[in-house]
């Protein structure tokens, strides 16, 4: 299996075949966590008019949006797995826009397979992969931060059969000044708590597949523990 290493929008446009867009911090790091606290689905938009336009006809369903990292005014969750963590998301839709992991994911022009994917989800999704046994796997980091590269290293380094080092992997993220910034607790919308259940790896034995509705994307959990999903 090759493995095509892509960054954000023009990665995206350009990537074929089965798709793995990875975003760590936080858009499907997020994901995973209303996935986990018991989330029907993930709904993935590239816009926040979009998102409010979705929320306002599927009562019920919870926004979690920011804008260029920052809280969106009115929206209560801002693409924090902290917040998302305590929220009550049992049987409910969670709708998510964010600056990079579903901007990207929509600008996918791929028609095959789509998975999204984070530190926390990373050996279910190479698992996930394998099983499909593509010829040539494109992973795209969907900004170009350590973490997203680091996540992108780790998966490879799995799908060879290897035990990557994934704190060597992190060391540039945790030598950044935006690593600095979001530890201090100064940064609006971005607890310090989020950095932690980031990079809480293979922390979840589910894969996010990714489809593509008339309006939206649809983000769904697909391992053991949820046959019907």
């Amino acid at each position: 299996m090759e493995v095509i290493n892509l960054t954000g929008m023009d990665g995206a446009r350009h990537a074929r075949g089965m798709v793995v867009v990875i975003d760590v911090l936080r858009s499907f790091t997020v994901s995973a966590y209303a996935l986990a606290g018991g989330a029907r689905e993930c709904l993935l938009v590239p816009t926040v008019v979009e998102a409010r336009a979705l929320h306002a006809q599927m009562p019920g369903s919870l926004l979690c949006a920011e804008e260029e990292a920052l809280p969106v005014p009115g929206i209560p969750i801002s693409n924090s797995p902290t917040q998302v963590k305590a929220a009550e998301l049992r049987n409910r839709v969670l709708i998510q826009r964010s600056s990079a992991g579903t901007t990207v994911m929509a600008a996918v022009s791929s028609t095959d397979e789509m998975y999204a994917a984070s530190l926390v989800v990373a050996r279910a999704t190479v698992e996930a992969c394998l099983s499909k046994s593509p010829r040539v796997l494109p992973f795209i980091a969907s900004a170009d931060h350590p973490e997203d590269h680091a996540c992108a290293r780790y998966m490879e380094g799995l799908l060879k059969g290897e035990q990557p080092d994934i704190d060597a992997l992190l060391q540039p993220l945790r030598d950044s000044e935006r690593y600095a910034r979001a530890i201090s607790g100064e940064w609006p919308g971005f607890p310090p708590s989020d950095l932690a259940l980031s990079l809480a790896t293979d922390r979840f034995d589910f894969a996010m597949p990714v489809t593509r509705q008339a309006n939206h994307l649809r983000l769904t959990a697909a391992g053991a523990a949820f046959p019907n999903r």
